[in-house]
């Protein structure tokens, strides 16, 4: 009897532990969808937006095959950081051996092939690995900041990301932050294919209770995905990041508490680059902080900090106005996002959304800032990975959706640009009924009141070709292909298509020829000037004098420091970018040097010679050229 009541006991506790089990193994296979988010449909205001479908819910996602820990394809859990000596500890490069094997070889050539960044690196490096704290001394001091500030949710949109630099980015997030500061993660799967992003990032994000995922059910592009996250957005305050960042001690409470003093700030760290192939954390303090700007092609570039901001201030790691943002990095109240109708959900893909809230904001009653003593890194990649549709021109389309609504007369300096052909950039009825509703300031009072350093085409001096004189069928030249780049500045046949060229007078079939140099250019890559037969018909033959001096084209600048004339980012401070024509002599005199612009003797290149009014090779025709635009201190000189 005894032996059977033991054998009944054994048998009801073996049913227990089962009954457990089961409930156990159910909730772990299922851990996943607890911090998953079913969107329900998505319904615009606009006329012309076009709705999402459903998010799908986490747990419907197929379930990834077997992981181990093979790194090389993005998967497993990588450990915790352990010695400063560890790879890529304290923001440290990691350089491979030149001696690796042929495995391992092709290993690398995959991760960059499928991340354009070296993925193979990234996951020799720990996902919470150690970095530089990067903030002046003046950021640390105490009382700074408010006590009480306001939360966010994190909004990480991502499309096939590696699964360390995700995760890097997501535990950066909330190692770097005041946990009492982060409402939440919100991370938005772009329709992922790979299977590390399915049930193992399920998985994996079960234990952060402060994680959430939202899925797609098709590919909707960064805009409309950031338009799904920011539905689910609970925190008073939005924060945006890049799927491939790293946040740094201190990141987060400086940009809270512009927000918290006026909720109509928006404002961006400080971004630092992380070596695409090292994944090195490179940093610097902030005087050297740049503001954002545009071009008239509609292009987002970076600039130093204009003198007349610089003088507001008494320290530079003081928040600085910015006339635009670069779009991928930025906070906002929600309620503000909202008012201002956050994305234009017309735009597809990407392109664009960056200046247009940029613009909205300053127009709109807003501020936008760059804030120096917040620091999060990005990795910059050189190209896309991702495939698209082909035979549709995004960037075009959202450019002019922009340029429509709020560029007012100046849409004109873009439309130049692109032929004057705008194409089909669908109902924009809805967008200008809300720049009405807000009723937000002209485009020409953010030019005059923000953006002032921008240089206006139509304010220019002279525009189209500058022709030598000597050699009269010669201008300056520059091709603007993209294969063209970084190629020696030179001298061309004129041809009246614009872009790229200047005439020479005693030689005038010869003109200054060369190429558009890229923000950012090494000092070797610098293309200098040549010369080349004039072609009479614009395009790269397309210069425009400035008020001030420079010869341009948009946002670059003949630039002579004693060498060669080469091309080079404008900068504004004159110098080195300087240059006084006389049209009496048609002389073209360098400012700091005093030298003038020639054609050499053999008609090959562009050379600085001791001024003489004599010599037709240092003569030049500028055409369109009127005197009366000069500013008042150049006509002086």
């Amino acid at each position: 009897m005894f032996f059977l009541r033991r054998r009944t006991l054994i048998l009801k506790a073996i049913l227990v532990l089962t009954a457990i089990w089961f409930m156990v193994a159910l909730l772990t296979t299922n851990g996943g969808s607890r911090n998953a988010i079913g969107a329900p449909p998505i319904e615009y205001e606009d006329a012309e937006a076009k709705p999402l479908k459903m998010a799908k819910p986490t747990a419907t996602k197929r379930k990834s095959e077997s992981y181990g820990n093979n790194l090389s394809d993005g998967l497993g859990v990588l450990a915790a950081p352990g010695s400063d000596n560890a790879p890529g500890e304290l923001g440290k490069p990691v350089v491979l051996p030149k001696n690796i094997s042929e495995e391992t070889k092709l290993a690398v050539q995959e991760g960059w092939k499928k991340n354009a960044f070296n993925q193979y690196v990234s996951d020799l490096i720990s996902v919470k690995r150690k970095l530089p704290d990067p903030r002046d001394e003046w950021c640390k001091q105490p009382g700074l900041y408010l006590e009480n500030l306001p939360q966010t949710s994190v909004v990480i949109c991502f499309h096939n990301e590696a699964w360390s630099v995700l995760l890097r980015t997501v535990h950066s997030v909330l190692d770097k932050s005041p946990p009492h500061l982060i409402k939440e993660i919100i991370l938005v799967d772009d329709f992922s294919d790979m299977p590390h992003l399915m049930q193992q990032l399920d998985d994996y994000m079960s234990s952060l209770p402060k994680v959430r995922i939202v899925r797609a059910t098709r590919r909707e592009g960064l805009i409309r995905a950031r338009l799904l996250g920011a539905r689910f957005v609970t925190a008073p305050v939005l924060t945006y990041l890049d799927s491939h960042c790293e946040c740094t001690e201190g990141w987060l409470e400086p940009l809270l508490d512009r927000i918290a003093r006026n909720k109509t700030t928006v404002v961006c760290p400080v971004i630092d680059v992380i070596d695409d192939n090292t994944l090195e954390y490179h940093y610097r303090d902030s005087s050297s902080v740049n503001v954002g700007g545009f071009d008239w092609n509609l292009q987002f570039n970076w600039h130093p900090v204009p003198a007349k901001e610089k003088a507001r201030h008494q320290h530079t790691a003081e928040p600085v106005w910015s006339p635009t943002m670069a779009g991928g990095l930025f906070a906002i109240d929600k309620d503000f996002f909202e008012k201002l109708g956050t994305y234009d959900s017309g735009f597809d893909i990407w392109g664009g959304e960056n200046l247009e809230l940029s613009f909205k904001t300053w127009m709109c009653g807003g501020t936008l800032e760059i804030v120096p003593c917040s620091h999060v890194g990005h990795i910059f990649r050189k190209r896309s990975p991702y495939k698209w549709r082909t035979g549709v021109n995004v960037l075009k389309k959202n450019s002019v959706r922009l340029a429509e609504v709020w560029l007012d007369d100046y849409a004109k300096y873009y439309y130049q640009r692109v032929g004057n052909e705008k194409g089909d950039y669908g109902d924009i009825s809805g967008r200008k009924k809300l720049r009405e509703d807000l009723g937000c300031k002209s485009f020409e009072w953010y030019l005059k009141n923000i953006y002032p350093e921008l240089f206006i085409p139509g304010e220019s001096v002279a525009h189209g070709e500058i022709r030598n004189v000597g050699f009269q069928k010669i201008c300056l030249d520059s091709p603007t292909r993209k294969s063209d780049h970084h190629k020696p500045v030179g001298l061309y046949p004129c041809h009246r298509q614009g872009g790229n060229q200047i005439q020479n007078n005693e030689y005038g079939h010869f003109c200054i020829d060369g190429v558009t140099v890229q923000d950012g250019a090494k000092e070797d890559e610098i293309p200098f000037a040549k010369a080349a037969m004039c072609h009479g018909s614009g395009g790269n033959q397309y210069w425009m004098y400035s008020k001030n001096g420079e010869i341009r084209r948009d946002e670059t600048c003949l630039d002579y420091s004693g060498h060669d004339v080469v091309l080079y980012p404008c900068h504004g401070a004159k110098g080195n970018q300087l240059w006084l024509y006389d049209a009496r002599t048609k002389l073209l005199k360098h400012g700091s040097s005093e030298k003038c612009m020639a054609i050499n003797r053999t008609k090959e290149k562009i050379v600085m010679e001791t001024c003489n009014e004599n010599e037709g090779r240092q003569m030049w025709n500028m055409e369109n050229f009127n005197a009366e635009r000069l500013s008042p201190e150049l006509t002086a000189e």
